[in-house]
């Protein structure tokens, strides 16, 4: 396996490096308190001159963030709506589909606390996987990472573009889950303390 670390789980504002420590991916996420969010993409372009050690980067792609509206992918000249390119597929919408620029069908399916990527066929072949970040009070403290097949490597951008755009997805979920579960919480203590002062 292919593996790339992230310094950060927030996947919107993160720099993606390869197993040698060089960065490959950049994602920038410029804060806005109203309207649309633009996550930019950055990869490394090879450098020509072998005395410049100087890291240069071109835009590969760009993901524009919707609420009500489907989302949208710009990547390699075109733009299209995310509802069109990676739809929902199943009755909760956590797995996603897509064709490959190899004409293959592939699917991410959400889990709780990572993402995986499979062909989206009979055989069901995993060919990445994210992980969580830990904390090395049990094993190796680890990065949050990403590890693809290099059977997937010929569509590394579209497997790290569409990764992006579920990982936040999935972030998104347990985020809200979060909020919605310290509500509850909150909501159940402040009942409790009324009903002990009454």
């Amino acid at each position: 396996m292919i593996s790339f670390s992230l310094s950060t789980e927030r996947i919107c504002n993160t720099v993606i490096t390869n197993e040698q420590g060089q960065i490959i991916y950049k994602t920038k996420t410029p804060f806005k308190l109203h309207g649309v969010r633009t996550t930019t993409i950055q990869k490394i372009r090879p450098n020509e001159d072998q005395s410049d050690m100087r890291d240069q980067f071109d835009v590969m792609g760009e993901i524009e963030w919707h609420i009500l509206d489907s989302s949208k992918f710009r990547f390699r000249g075109t733009e299209v709506e995310t509802k069109e390119f990676i739809p929902k597929k199943g009755f909760w919408g956590r797995k996603r589909v897509f064709t490959g620029p190899d004409g293959r069908p592939y699917r991410w399916d959400m889990k709780k606390s990572a993402v995986v990527l499979s062909r989206d066929d009979e055989s069901r072949t995993e060919v990445a996987r994210s992980h969580r970040a830990t904390l090395g009070i049990i094993g190796r403290k680890r990065d949050a990472r990403l590890e693809v097949s290099p059977e997937v490597a010929h569509m590394m951008d579209t497997v790290i573009m569409t990764f992006i755009y579920v990982e936040k997805l999935r972030m998104d979920e347990e985020d809200a889950m979060t909020t919605a579960t310290a509500a509850v919480a909150l909501v159940a203590e402040s009942e409790a303390a009324a009903a002990a002062a009454a």
